[in-house]
């Protein structure tokens, strides 16, 4: 696979993705039979790696955290987790959009990225024919007006900078102009898998900018580990942030990754210092194929998150510890009791959970709380 990608557009990057593992299986040191199994994964679950992300892998080192995030693993196919964890499929209003919070509506634009994480959430959508992509914006537009609750809309995908500068284009002058939007946001790993859409792509945040002179333009980008961030990246950020845009990173908290405190608040302080605003840690979602690589337990992940904070400025602690619930964005509190954890609604889909605390007994090795019941006491907030 090819290491020097200087001088190339972005597209001839992502041209030359490695889309087989047999292609780098030599360098990275593995057997004919890790090379056979890692294959079979592919067959379900496509690999694509970007010459630029590749190049971020200590070959060497088969625990390399950037290597666990990109290179398909034997353990995808052990059994367990669902499909659709959030209930999207629930909460679709009009073909690609979704309306699940009741300010925010999600577009689903495109099924493509630069660079096939291997914990993603929406594993089901990689390397199918589009199903969940847009195709009736002018019906999402309509339905936008006609539900005046809605103040912001959220492009993702895939990774909604895979879209084309004139698919951009139409995305913000049919939203950022309804009198009830406020801003428009788009979901993209760009910045860190592939920065070269940004700084190779002067049109990009030209466009940025043009749009976002009366309304804000938000860029919810997604860094895990302070290898990502590098000179590629940081230059990325300082263009999207020259053009009016704020960045907001989520990271996902990932087991062999970023499971330490010392490699989170490392991460968190750097996003801090480049002026991107940590927004969320996640808890990895149980997905079929990504939940026993890359699932912590909840507990052993509270003492990261909470250790991580003792190491971040007070900049860097705006991140919240979260999970993505079908009932809607919850956040992780604490411990009141041994065996207990304490959760609280950050989000919610329906107003009776609206900000609503609640424990549940939790055990050493849960990952994810499991049903919620749908009607639990308030508890009194001190």
């Amino acid at each position: 696979m090819k290491s020097d990608f200087t001088g190339l557009t972005w597209q001839e990057i992502l041209a030359g993705s490695c889309c087989s593992i047999e292609e780098v299986a030599p360098e990275l040191g593995l057997s004919d039979e890790e090379t056979a199994a890692v294959s079979a994964i592919t067959e379900k679950y496509p690999m694509c790696v970007n010459p630029y992300y590749y190049s971020l892998i200590d070959k060497k080192n088969p625990d390399d955290p950037v290597r666990r995030m990109c290179i398909p693993s034997p353990v995808e196919f052990s059994a367990g987790g669902c499909e659709d964890t959030s209930g999207e499929s629930s909460n679709t209003v009009v073909q690609g959009m979704q309306h699940k919070y009741r300010q925010t509506t999600l577009i689903l634009s495109t099924n493509q990225c630069a660079m096939y994480c291997r914990h993603c959430f929406r594993k089901r959508m990689v390397g199918v024919p589009e199903s969940e992509t847009v195709r009736h914006l002018t019906e999402m537009i309509s339905y936008v007006k006609e539900h005046p609750e809605i103040n912001n809309v959220l492009v993702s995908g895939g990774d909604a900078f895979l879209n084309s500068d004139s698919i951009l284009r139409r995305y913000l002058e049919g939203f950022l102009p309804l009198p009830n939007v406020g801003f428009i946001r788009f979901g993209t790993r760009t910045p860190v898998v592939l920065p070269q859409r940004i700084t190779g792509d002067p049109e990009l945040t030209k466009l940025l900018s043009e749009y976002g002179t009366e309304k804000r333009v938000y860029i919810v980008t997604q860094f895990n580990h302070p290898n990502e961030i590098t000179m590629w990246s940081k230059e990325a950020v300082r263009q999207l942030q020259a053009a009016g845009c704020i960045i907001r990173n989520q990271t996902v908290l990932l087991k062999g990754v970023n499971d330490n405190p010392e490699v989170l608040g490392s991460l968190q302080n750097g996003l801090a210092a480049l002026g991107v605003v940590p927004y969320y840690v996640f808890q990895c979602r149980p997905v079929a194929g990504v939940l026993n690589q890359f699932q912590v337990p909840l507990l052993q992940g509270l003492h990261i998150f909470n250790s991580a904070r003792t190491l971040m400025n007070g900049m860097a602690k705006s991140a919240r510890y979260v999970l993505s619930h079908p009932t809607g964005k919850i956040e992780i509190v604490g411990v009141p009791e041994e065996g207990e954890m304490l959760f609280r609604y950050h989000q919610s889909k329906f107003m009776k959970d609206e900000s609503r605390l609640f424990r549940m007994a939790v055990s050493d090795t849960q990952c994810w709380p499991g049903d919620i019941p749908a009607v639990f006491p308030r508890m009194p907030v001190h």
